[in-house]
């Protein structure tokens, strides 16, 4: 308990001394304009009504990890559940919905996988390519059409400014024996990636390649990830420009205890993703912009019951899911007006699921507008048509009022819905799991009030929400002689709070980043049916604490995080991390300690999670 407690009240102490400091330091940094683009509009930050929490390049670079997994691990509110270690298999939850409750965006387009949100994350782009990763919590249909009912996370690439090449490679181990396998090896785990930019003046281009493995945390775990990833912007004229972007991820992995423990220790998991994405932006008169994209999505997922008996319980899915969108931007005297329209098709050939598909259109149109220089209001509907469900309309409104030059008062009330994946609808994996083609699609609406505070050296944000989720899904089962099944319960209402708090001193060559953010959920599930054993439950977090602090002197970084997870039906437990890293020129020297305290833990089913482990890496960075 009491090295669980040091870093927390090292992490106070800090942001204490340095408050008192605050006064006799100059104000030596500015705030610096980020833009937002989402699906719709594209604002500064300080006009955006909604809570989002952004994760920027700075602090990518200081954070002891290697995956979007791991990455997404230290943003309060987002629980990422993992099975398979080190970026190999996770799911994504945001403020206590479910794995399938929201939406995976890159650069502003759907990139969820229609087959299982189980698959969402495995993604081709690696770290070094992302500009900066958005988490937008809430209900957000208006925004970003059905599926997006507790949130959104978007990923944002970066733009090249100039010609460079990009290498790292890394090796790690928890310097503990693998005392079930063959060879009695050290658990490790080893990657290189490389990558490189040609910018022109009219075009540029991104490529990067990495490979990924290593022998597991325990016995049937080892994994190899390889993924290639690709993107070019083309800029012919200033009124025109032209993204496309693709990618190929392949995750190879031994999935013992995944999915239906102790029975599947032999287990084994292919997961292949091709991605191709084009958009582009036209500047048709001052007023009007358009921009059209196409976004395409294959998932190839062989799951292996019994690896050395592949003619046993073996389950291969082949999955296509295909999303164009059109959408207008007109800059009225009165408001700025965004509208338009978008369909998603999707289509899965699967040896326990069947073969099926089924489409999805959308309409749109929001309203932006200012007014008194104070008080700004965003508000529109969405309008979706599904092949199974019909029509269904989403309304929703952001504000916000400017109380001086650093006070924001915001008010968000949003709605969306969620229609079942292929897995709830079909699945027939007897006798562990059958699905439900007779279920309904979930429908959410949420009220949030909060409040940003934002200078120089601080921002701080607490926002409190309360959200009820109508025809929630559950699979459950009456006992173990029956499969499970999904079926829609009445529903799951949740209360949450959540606050955090950024401080930065110092100046360019030395200072210091801390950062801490909590989040507290109460879900409920009304009308629960009775003698049934659910295998989900409600599995979100109760309590969640991230703390970091990082200090910079000139190419030494130093960056120590503590988190703290206490769930509704597992237990709690603090994890410590710690990244060193050392520039000269354009290399840089890493070392990273994970679990520093060797906790043990679990996030998802019956997996337990690695203990210390410890992880060198060299960079090479001419980018």
């Amino acid at each position: 308990m009491k090295k669980n407690i040091i870093l927390p009240l090292a992490l106070l102490a800090c942001l204490t001394t340095q408050a008192q400091e605050n006064k006799k330091q100059e104000q030596d940094t500015t705030i610096e304009e980020i833009v937002i683009y989402n699906q719709r509009l594209q604002l500064p930050s300080s006009l955006k009504n909604r809570n989002i929490t952004i994760l920027s390049q700075e602090q990518i670079k200081q954070l002891p990890v290697k995956s979007l997994n791991e990455l997404l691990t230290y943003v309060a509110g987002v629980d990422i559940r993992q099975r398979g270690p080190f970026g190999t298999q996770a799911d994504l939850s945001i403020d206590g919905g479910s794995f399938e409750q929201n939406l995976l965006l890159l650069n502003g387009q759907k990139i969820t996988d229609p087959q299982t949100g189980h698959n969402a994350l495995n993604v081709p782009v690696p770290i070094e390519a992302i500009e900066r990763i958005e988490i937008l919590r809430g209900p957000s249909a208006r925004l970003y059409g059905v599926n997006s009912l507790t949130g959104v996370v978007n990923i944002v690439t970066k733009n090249p400014q100039k010609d460079g090449v990009f290498a790292h490679t890394y090796i790690g181990s928890s310097f503990k024996k693998d005392t079930e396998g063959d060879h009695g090896e050290l658990y490790n785990n080893r990657g290189v990636q490389v990558g490189g930019t040609l910018v022109k003046e009219k075009h540029n281009h991104m490529l990067f390649g990495s490979h990924d493995s290593g022998n597991g945390t325990r016995y049937n775990t080892a994994y190899h990830n390889n993924k290639l990833f690709y993107q070019g912007n083309y800029i012919p004229n200033e009124k025109n420009t032209l993204m496309v972007l693709g990618g190929l991820a392949r995750s190879s992995f031994g999935a013992n205890g995944f999915y239906a423990a102790p029975g599947d220790k032999e287990s084994k998991e292919i997961v292949s993703t091709s991605m191709l994405n084009i958009n582009s932006r036209h500047l048709i008169n001052e007023r009007f912009t358009l921009l059209p994209s196409i976004a395409y999505r294959y998932n190839f997922d062989d799951y292996q019951y019994y690896r050395h008996k592949l003619d046993v319980a073996r389950s291969r899915h082949y999955s296509h899911s295909i999303t164009s969108n059109v959408r207008g931007e007109y800059l009225a005297d009165f408001a700025k007006i965004s509208f338009g329209g978008e369909m998603r098709y999707e289509e899965i050939n699967s040896t326990n699921i069947g073969n099926h598909s089924k489409s999805n259109y959308g309409l749109f149109a929001e309203l932006q507008r200012e007014f008194f220089d104070a008080l700004d209001i965003n508000i529109g509907t969405y309008a979706n048509y599904n092949t199974k469900y019909g029509w269904q309309f989403f309304p929703g409104i952001d504000a916000s009022y400017a109380i001086n030059t650093n006070w924001k008062a915001i008010f968000n009330a949003g709605t969306s819905s969620r229609i079942p994946s292929f897995t709830d609808l079909y699945l027939d994996q007897r006798p562990g799991n059958i699905g439900n083609p007779d279920l309904l699609a979930e429908t959410a609406y949420q009220v949030e009030l909060g409040t940003k505070y934002i200078d120089s050296k601080w921002n701080l944000e607490a926002f409190a929400f309360y959200r009820n989720i109508d025809d929630f899904i559950d699979w459950v089962r009456v006992d173990k002689t029956v499969p499970y099944q999904p079926y829609n319960a009445s529903k799951n209402k949740t209360k949450g709070f959540n606050a955090s708090a950024k401080y930065r001193i110092g100046k360019a060559t030395t200072h210091w980043n801390i950062g801490l953010a909590y989040t507290y959920l109460d879900p409920k599930i009304e009308n629960k049916a009775e003698n049934k054993t659910s295998k989900y439950t409600i599995e979100s977090l109760r309590h969640q604490l991230v703390g970091t602090v990082n200090y910079t002197h000139n190419n030494l970084s130093a960056t120590l995080s503590n988190r703290y997870s206490e769930r509704l039906t597992y237990k709690s437990y603090w994890i410590q991390d710690v990244r060193v890293n050392y520039n000269v020129k354009q290399y840089s020297i890493y070392l990273d300690a994970q679990n520093i305290f060797n906790t043990t833990y679990i996030e998802a089913g019956a997996v337990p999670m690695p203990g210390r482990w410890f992880t060198i890496g060299l960079k090479y960075n001419g980018l």
